[in-house]
């Protein structure tokens, strides 16, 4: 019998079956002819019992698959066909990592046996690739955005995805990363259709390397030099074509004087820092030949005006950006390129070059194109600023065009954006280090100044009491060396070499801790809102420093939302601000595309406000301290430079941008922390009475102490408050001399209170000789640097810091809590 497979599929029964089934009939068919005595009967029977078998047999047939229930192993001669890919690597690897396919371009690259896996990448990039061949099994897809082939300059982008009938494959496709150039795909448009279509208007094309030898050409411009279409020129001499006459008329050199003269317009492709094609010191160019002796129902007019959107067709298929001016020097077309070079492309073209560039350059620019418009056809270049962009400087060529009715000077521009926008972030970077390691310098000498000031004050107050006609006087000096203090400290933040104490913590819970803090600084005039995402993960900060970032965030946003309003002349609008957190993956932050972040999985900050937004002339400036855009006497500057500071020694990035309204035009601002998560264990939580237990100390009575400081007046105050609190302290001017007393003096020293930058030996390098000879006494370093920069730097154990500027009583504090962390007694 005619049964079903386990696909569903109906298969024919084995023939000894079918043998079995047709004896079967014929008994049947024979008892019925005994039984009925009738041989019409039995011929009936037997002919329905046929047709039946038949009826089935035909129906398995149609219903059975004419493949066996085994697919056959792949064709991968099919596949590789299927995958040939001149700009695209493509292999296949299957489940033990073996090379089963790979294209024409893979083997070239890469060589015909070499494994996705095992190629010579760097050490970074093999460790990419593996893990995409990972996320690929587990996720269906990988990619890495940067592999780099050891010993080699070449770079690629790969993705990895899992396919087959069992998923049991994965297609590895390497694309090579190459430097764009303006001229890019010039060749290619030349050679294809786009340059027999100028061909058949009467124009032809050339592009030319700077040594004259020509790279690629238009069909017809080998038919007019050769008489044969399909004949090279490449290599050839592109001078060589060409003849001229005592009129300086240009015809081709097969033709002759016979053949029509021609208009030649040379258009250099310049793009100042692209890799050159020739390898010498300039990019090619590119030649256009227009036949300028057709009539009107040809191509051009013997005036040329018809030429005109011709040559406009082809500059607007150029990648590089192009213009044409009339011999007044007005503007009579530009492509999208050059458009979108000098950032006018909703806007148009102005009604002369000038108006593009800044009032300085305006004079010559318009000086500059009349002589090209009315002198000999000659090209050059000069450097001017766009009104768009005053503080970058661009490279405009110039070329003289005749022959072609008004068109009489061809504009060029590179749309360098992107380059502009590298080379603002090198020179962004670059300043802020160097300000920030000017700022770093100022504020430790300042904090050496200040140390003095307020100890001194300190030891004053000690010798007044309220209500005495000086006590009041010091308690301003010491306030205000405080609010200096604080000023020092703000300049560290920026320089990041502030003290950081970071702990392992949750973004939200620092939020939560300065949120009622927020609602009292916004006033009433400000909606406050706050937002949080799920899943964020911890991150490694200090708590108060954080604190510190937000309130800076939002005080400055209240700021613009009222200044907003005030310029609205609504003085009663009312502001939003919104602080929201968010988790960014590594593979989101992959697709951000900033180069300057790596791809980690970060908790990110965001505070937004509703004030109008940040001005794009300044938004590149707001992180440098000082800088400012509020009234005299109403900021200091420091609030974003901290802010900057912060997020930077907290291995973090910030970003600055405005949130675009419903007209387009800016909303307001959007500041956005990016903070990496930490990858550890969360620490166990710690309580409040435990904290306070751990900072308590119970010293109190003597001691003897070696101080090192070369500032004589940081020296004395801190000697003056040390002995007050019961020490014995010998002083000590520099490194060489505080050894000196270790060696020399007989006493036996409690502790080393030493500055870290001193002449001749510093405090490490004196603190090292002294272990050799001491090696359990602790030292305690007193600077103006940061307390986690140094112990990286200096890595002494049971080493101890204490942070310039402080008070007599601090000092005091320090030097007991360290004593008697060295398990001594009360004497």
């Amino acid at each position: 019998m005619i049964t079903a497979g386990d696909d569903g599929l109906l298969r024919l029964p084995p023939i000894p079956l079918v043998i079995g089934l047709l004896v079967a009939m014929g008994l049947s068919v024979g008892l019925v002819w005994l039984l009925g005595s009738s041989g019409l009967m039995a011929a009936a029977y037997a002919g329905g019992l046929l047709t039946l078998m038949l009826g089935l047999l035909l129906i398995t047939r149609l219903k059975t698959p004419p493949a066996a229930r085994d697919l056959a192993p792949p064709d991968w001669s099919v596949t590789h066909a299927a995958i040939e890919n001149k700009r695209v690597a493509i292999a296949i690897t299957d489940r033990a990592n073996r090379l089963t396919c790979a294209n024409s371009t893979y083997r070239d690259w890469f060589g015909i046996d070499a494994e996705p896996q095992a190629l010579a990448l760097d050490e970074r990039g093999r460790e990419a690739a593996n893990a995409a061949a990972r996320a690929a099994w587990r996720d269906g897809r990988g990619e890495v955005e940067l592999l780099r082939l050891a010993q080699s300059e070449r770079t690629f982008r790969l993705t990895v995805e899992r396919s087959g009938r069992g998923e049991d494959y994965l297609i590895w496709r390497f694309r090579e990363i190459i430097e764009h150039r303006s001229y890019d795909g010039v060749a290619e448009s030349i050679a294809g259709p786009f340059g027999a279509t100028m061909s058949r208007a009467g124009l032809e094309v050339a592009l030319v390397a700077p040594d004259g030898v020509v790279i690629e050409h238009s069909r017809g411009l080998a038919e007019r030099t050769t008489g044969q279409a399909d004949k090279s020129l490449s290599g050839k001499d592109f001078v060589q074509l060409l003849r001229s006459d005592d009129r300086d008329r240009i015809y081709f050199a097969r033709e002759g004087q016979q053949g029509s003269p021609q208009t030649l317009v040379h258009i250099p492709l310049d793009e100042p820092g692209a890799k050159q094609v020739s390898g010498a010191d300039e990019a090619p160019s590119l030649m256009l030949l227009v036949d300028s002796s057709v009539g009107v129902g040809g191509a051009w007019e013997g005036s040329g005006r018809a030429a005109v959107p011709q040559l406009e067709a082809l500059l607007s298929a150029l990648p590089l950006g192009l213009a044409l001016t009339d011999r007044d020097g007005r503007f009579l077309f530009a492509n999208k390129a050059f458009l979108r070079a000098i950032e006018r492309e909703k806007s148009g073209l102005p009604q002369f070059p000038s108006d593009l560039v800044v009032a300085e350059d305006k004079a010559a620019m318009s000086d500059t194109v009349r002589r090209f418009a009315k002198g000999v056809a000659a090209s050059g270049d000069m450097a001017v600023r766009l009104a768009g962009d005053k503080e970058e400087p661009v490279s405009i060529g110039l070329a003289g065009v005749r022959g072609l009715g008004d068109a009489a000077v061809l504009l060029s521009l590179s749309d360098s954006t992107e380059e502009k926008r590298l080379r603002r972030q090198v020179a962004q970077a670059t300043k802020m280090q160097a300000v920030g390691q000017l700022a770093g310098g100022v504020a430790h000498d300042f904090n050496n100044v200040l140390t003095a000031i307020i100890g001194y004050c300190d030891l004053m107050l000690l010798r007044h009491t309220p209500g005495d006609s000086d006590y009041d006087d010091i308690q301003q000096i010491k306030a205000n060396s405080n609010r200096a203090a604080s000023l020092t400290r703000q300049l560290l933040a920026f320089s990041r070499q502030q003290t950081l104490r970071p702990v392992v913590l949750q973004m939200p819970d620092v939020v939560s801790e300065v949120s009622q803090l927020l609602k009292r600084l916004m006033g009433g005039r400000v909606e406050f809102s706050v937002r949080h995402d799920r899943e964020l993960g911890p991150v490694r900060a200090d708590p108060q420093q954080l604190e510190q970032v937000i309130i800076n965030l939002a005080v400055n946003a209240r700021d613009a939302m009222q200044a907003y309003a005030e310029r609205k002349g609504q003085p009663d609008l009312k502001g939003r601000l919104t602080l929201a957190t968010r988790h960014v993956s590594a593979r989101d932050a992959r697709k951000m595309g900033i180069d300057i972040m790596p791809a980690n999985d970060y908790t990110v900050l965001i505070v937004q406000d509703t004030g109008g937004g940040i001005p794009e002339n300044v938004i590149n400036k707001i992180f440098e301290p000082f800088f400012t855009t509020k009234e005299q006497g109403k900021g200091t500057g420091l609030g974003l430079s901290t802010v900057y500071g912060i997020v930077k020694q907290s291995n973090g990035f910030i970003f600055a941008d405005n949130v675009p309204g419903p007209d387009g035009t800016p909303a307001g601002a959007r500041f956005t922390v990016y903070l990496p998560v930490h990858k550890g264990e969360m620490p166990a939580p710690r309580r409040r009475e435990e904290v306070e237990d751990a900072k308590a100390s119970d010293w109190s009575e003597g001691g003897n102490l070696l101080l090192v400081e070369d500032e004589d007046m940081v020296r004395a105050v801190a000697e003056r408050a040390l002995t007050r609190a019961g020490y014995s302290v010998t002083p000590a001017a520099d490194g060489e001399a505080g050894l000196a007393a270790v060696a020399n003096s007989g006493i036996e020293f409690d502790l080393i209170v030493s500055d870290v930058v001193m002449p001749a030996m510093d405090g490490p390098a004196m603190a090292r000789a002294v272990r050799r000879v001491k090696p359990t006494i602790p030292i305690l370093f007193m600077s103006g640097y940061a307390e986690e920069q140094l112990r990286n730097e200096i890595d002494i154990e049971n080493m101890h810091f204490i942070p310039k500027p402080f008070s007599v009583q601090q000092i005091s504090e320090k030097v007991a809590e360290v004593l008697s962390g060295q398990g001594k007694t009360r004497r």
